[in-house]
C-alpha cells in the first residue's frame, strides 16, 4: 500500500476544492469590465470558470510557413503584419485586410464587419492566424480567421506550444481569459476528485485535477482532447444521474398500476383498426403493454418518423387502460392536433366500446363543463386535449395512463403537472422528431425507448428542391398547377408579422443561415400572394398567435378545401393531415433546423398524389446553410438527417426548439462523444440501481456534484 497523504496536504486539497464555489471576483485580474464580461458568459464562480473550456487550440508546435500551407485546409500561420487596410465597398460594409509576410511569401487575411481588427493590429506586429487557406488573385488568403497579436513589433520568437482559445465576449480578450484561468488553476486547480477511482480507471479517464490543467493549458492537442473527454464524461454522468433522481422523486411513494393487457377492449380495438399493425408497430406495442402490465411505473418514449403509425400504437395503450377500468389522458401541443387525434381514434375507440371526450381551449364552456363532469365521475375513459387538461376544473376519477404527443413542446413542469393528476400513472411520450440515439439518451436518459422506423404506407412520396429567391416563379407556378388540378398548397414563413424582431428564431445559429435580408412574415406574405403572386386563389393564414377557435376554423377551411393556399408558420409542423395538399413552399428555409424542415415537408405527399417541396434560400451554393438544405434534397430518411443536424449544430438546437426545463450541455459533443454517452448512461443506471440516493460514502461527493450541475431538475420535486 502507498503512503497516506499527510493531514495538512489533504486539508489543503479540500480547501482548494471548496474554493471552487467562491465568486470569480476573488481571483486576480477579475474586476470591473472583466468581471461583468465573465458574468455575461455565465461564469460567476471559480468552478464555472474552470469548466469554461477552450473551443479551439492553436497548435504552434505545427506552425506552417505561408508558401507551404495547403490550399483548402486549415492552417496556423505566424507572420509579420506588412500592411493594414480598411475598405468600404458599400456604405454599410467595412472590410479590414491584413497583408502578412514571412520568409516564404505573402498571405492576405480579410475580416468582414470587424472594424476593431484595424484598431488591435498594427504594421510590424507578429500575429498568429488560424483558418482555412484559399487561393485567389495570386495570393494565399484567409477569410475571417482567428487571430491574435503574439508580440508587438517583434521577431518571430519561439511558439512551440499549444495556445488555448476560450469563448470570450466584449470587454474580455482571449489573452486576458488565459491569465484569469491560469490564476484560477493556481489557486484552486489541485482539487479532490468526486468520481470514484475505480470508475475512472475502468473507463480510462484522467484525474479531475489533471484534466482541468490539460484542457486549459495542454502539453499537446492530443492531451487536450483526453482532458476534454474526462470533463465531458463528468457532465454526461451527472446529467444521467440527475434524470434518474428526478424519476425517483416523481415516483416516490406512489402505487403503480398493473394494467390488464389481454382484455376485451384491446381485442375489439385491434379488430376495429382498418389495418394490421406492422412488425415494428407490434414490437413497440408489445414493449408498451409489457411495461403497463408490470408492477412498476412505465416511463417510455416512442420515437417514430412522420407517418410511421405512432397513433395506432398509442391506441393499444388506451385500450389497456379501458380493460383495467381506469382512465387515460392524451395531451397534444395544439388544439388542431388534439382534435385530429379525437377524429382519428374516436371511431376506433367507439368500435371498441371505449368512451372518450375532447377538452381544449376552444371547447365551448357548456360542452367543457359537461365533459369535465363525465371525467370526474369516471364515465369517460380517454380524454384528448391540450394544456386545458392541466386546468384545476378537470379532475380524473382514476388516471393511470398519460400519453403526451410531441412531448418536447411541453415544459418539465407541464408534464409533471399532468402526471400528478394520477399518482403513479404510466407515461407514454411520443415524438415524430427524428432524434439520434445519443441525443435521445441525453435528453431522456431516464426513459425507455421504443422506435418505429418504417412507414406502413409510404404515400406517393415527396421531392425536395432548393431554389434561390429570384427563381421562386418555379414554385409559384407549381402552386398554380396543383390548385388547377384540384390540390392544395402550403406557404411557410419564419415569422408571424413584421412586428416580430426575429428573436424567436433560435432554431438555427446565425453562422448557418444566410445573412441576406429580413425573414418573411406570414401576415404580409398572405396579402402579397393574394394581390400580386396568386390572385384569384383562395388564400388564408394560420399562425401561433391566433386564438384556438381561429386556428380550428382556419384549419377546417383548409381541410375541407375551401382554402386552396394556406400561409402558415411552423404551427403546421406536427400532426396536420390534409392528404390533398401536394405542394409546399418554405420561404427563408435556412431559418429552420433540418428536423423542422423534415417535419414540415411531411405535410405533403401524404395521399395518392406526389408532393413537391421548394426551399427558398438566399445563401451561396458553397455555404453551410446550403449544405444543410442540400441534405434534404438528397434523402428523406429523418434519422439520417438528424445525425447530420447533430454534426452541424449544438445538441440543444437540433430539435428546432429550446426546451423548457431542457438540457444544456457545455462541454460534451454528442456527435464526437457517442461512446461517452453510452458509458454515462450505463454507469448512471448501475450506480442508481445500487445506491439510488447516492448516500454511500463513495458517492457523497458525486451527489454534491450532480446537485451543483443539474439540481434544478429535481429540487422542485424535493420541495413538493
Amino acid at each position: 500500500m502507498g503512503e497516506r497523504p499527510a493531514i495538512a496536504t489533504a486539508s489543503e486539497r479540500v480547501q482548494r476544492t471548496c474554493a471552487l464555489s467562491d465568486s470569480v471576483s476573488r481571483l486576480r485580474y477579475v474586476k470591473g469590465v472583466r468581471e461583468e464580461a465573465l458574468f455575461r458568459l455565465g461564469v460567476r464562480r471559480v468552478r464555472d470558470l474552470l469548466l469554461h473550456v477552450p473551443h479551439r487550440y492553436l497548435d504552434f508546435t505545427r506552425v506552417e510557413k505561408i508558401a507551404r500551407a495547403d490550399v483548402g485546409s486549415d492552417a496556423t500561420i505566424v507572420a509579420t503584419v506588412d500592411r493594414v487596410a480598411v475598405k468600404r465597398p458599400r456604405p454599410r460594409l467595412q472590410i479590414v485586410e491584413l497583408s502578412v509576410v514571412d520568409e516564404t511569401g505573402v498571405l492576405l487575411a480579410t475580416f468582414f464587419r470587424q472594424p476593431w481588427v484595424a484598431e488591435q493590429v498594427h504594421e510590424g506586429d507578429v500575429v498568429a492566424l488560424s483558418g482555412k487557406v484559399t487561393f485567389a488573385y495570386g495570393f494565399r488568403q484567409m477569410r475571417s480567421p482567428f487571430y491574435e497579436v503574439v508580440t508587438a513589433t517583434g521577431g518571430a520568437g519561439d511558439y512551440a506550444r499549444v495556445l488555448p482559445v476560450h469563448p470570450v465576449t466584449e470587454g474580455l480578450s482571449a489573452s486576458w481569459m488565459r491569465r484569469i484561468v491560469a490564476a484560477a488553476l493556481a489557486d484552486a486547480g489541485d482539487v479532490c476528485d468526486w468520481l470514484p477511482a475505480r470508475l475512472a480507471a475502468r473507463r480510462g479517464l484522467m484525474s479531475l485535477a489533471r484534466a482541468l490543467r490539460e484542457v486549459h493549458f495542454p502539453a499537446t492537442v492530443a492531451t487536450a482532447g483526453l482532458a476534454r473527454r474526462r470533463l465531458a464524461y463528468d457532465e454526461l454522468l451527472c446529467l444521467q444521474l440527475a434524470l434518474l433522481t428526478r424519476r425517483r422523486l416523481e415516483l416516490s411513494g406512489v402505487e403503480p398500476t398493473s394494467h390488464v393487457t389481454d382484455g376485451p377492449h384491446l381485442a375489439a380495438l385491434l379488430a376495429a383498426l382498418p389495418f394490421e399493425l406492422t412488425d415494428e408497430q407490434r414490437a413497440a406495442a408489445d414493449e408498451i403493454l409489457a411495461d403497463m402490465a408490470a408492477p412498476r411505473v412505465m416511463n417510455r418514449l416512442l420515437l417514430g418518423d412522420v407517418g410511421t403509425g405512432k397513433t395506432a400504437v398509442a391506441a393499444v395503450a388506451l385500450a389497456a387502460a379501458a380493460d383495467t377500468g381506469t382512465q387515460a389522458a392524451v395531451m397534444a401541443p395544439t388544439s388542431v392536433l388534439a382534435r385530429q387525434y379525437a377524429e382519428k381514434l374516436g371511431p376506433v375507440l367507439d368500435a371498441a366500446h371505449v368512451s372518450w371526450d375532447l377538452v381544449t381551449g376552444a371547447t365551448p364552456a357548456d360542452e367543457r363543463a359537461a365533459a369535465e363532469g363525465r371525467v370526474r365521475r369516471g364515465e369517460t375513459c380517454v380524454t384528448f386535449g391540450t394544456t386545458a387538461l392541466l386546468s384545476e376544473g378537470l379532475e380524473f376519477s382514476a388516471l393511470t395512463l398519460v400519453v403526451i404527443d410531441e412531448q418536447h413542446r411541453f415544459g418539465v413542469d407541464q408534464r409533471a403537472a399532468l402526471r400528478r393528476k394520477g399518482a403513479g400513472a404510466d407515461l407514454l411520450a411520443m415524438t415524430a422528431t427524428p432524434i439520434p440515439r445519443t441525443l435521445a439518451l441525453s435528453l431522456y436518459g431516464d426513459v425507455d425507448l421504443s422506435r418505429i422506423r418504417r412507414r406502413p404506407r409510404a404515400g406517393a412520396g415527396v421531392s425536395t428542391h432548393v431554389v434561390a429567391p429570384e427563381n421562386l416563379d418555379l414554385a409559384w407556378g407549381a402552386v398554380r398547377d396543383a390548385v388547377a388540378a384540384g390540390h392544395q398548397a402550403y406557404v411557410i414563413c419564419p415569422l408571424v408579422d413584421d412586428a416580430d424582431d426575429g428573436s424567436a428564431l433560435d432554431d438555427v445559429p446565425e453562422a448557418l443561415r444566410s445573412a441576406v435580408g429580413r425573414p418573411r412574415s406570414a401576415v404580409p406574405t398572405l396579402e402579397w400572394l393574394r394581390t400580386q403572386v396568386l390572385p384569384g386563389l383562395a388564400c388564408d393564414v394560420l399562425h401561433g398567435r391566433m386564438s384556438a377557435v381561429e386556428k380550428d376554423l382556419a384549419m377546417e377551411r383548409f381541410r375541407t378545401g375551401a382554402t386552396q393556399v394556406l400561409v402558415a408558420t411552423t404551427v403546421v409542423e406536427v400532426g396536420v393531415d390534409v392528404p390533398n395538399a401536394t405542394v409546399m413552399v418554405v420561404l427563408d428555409a435556412d431559418r429552420f433546423g433540418l428536423a423542422t424542415l423534415h417535419q414540415l415537408r411531411g405535410r405533403v405527399g401524404r395521399g395518392d398524389a406526389a408532393g413537391t417541396v421548394y426551399l427558398s434560400c438566399a445563401a451561396k451554393r458553397d455555404s453551410r446553410a446550403r449544405e444543410r438544405l442540400a441534405a434534404l434534397e438528397a434523402t428523406s430518411d429523418g434519422y439520417e438527417l438528424a445525425e447530420l443536424d447533430l454534426r452541424l449544430r449544438h445538441e440543444g438546437e437540433v430539435l428546432g426548439y429550446r426546451q423548457s426545463g431542457g438540457v444544456s450541455l457545455e462541454v460534451s459533443d454528442l456527435e464526437a462523444d457517442r461512446d461517452l454517452v453510452e458509458w454515462a448512461h450505463e454507469d448512471a443506471r448501475q450506480i442508481a440501481g445500487e445506491d439510488p440516493r447516492l448516500a454511500a460514502p463513495a458517492h457523497r461527493a458525486m451527489a454534491l456534484e450532480v446537485r451543483d450541475r443539474f439540481g434544478a431538475y429535481f429540487e422542485e420535486l424535493e420541495r413538493a
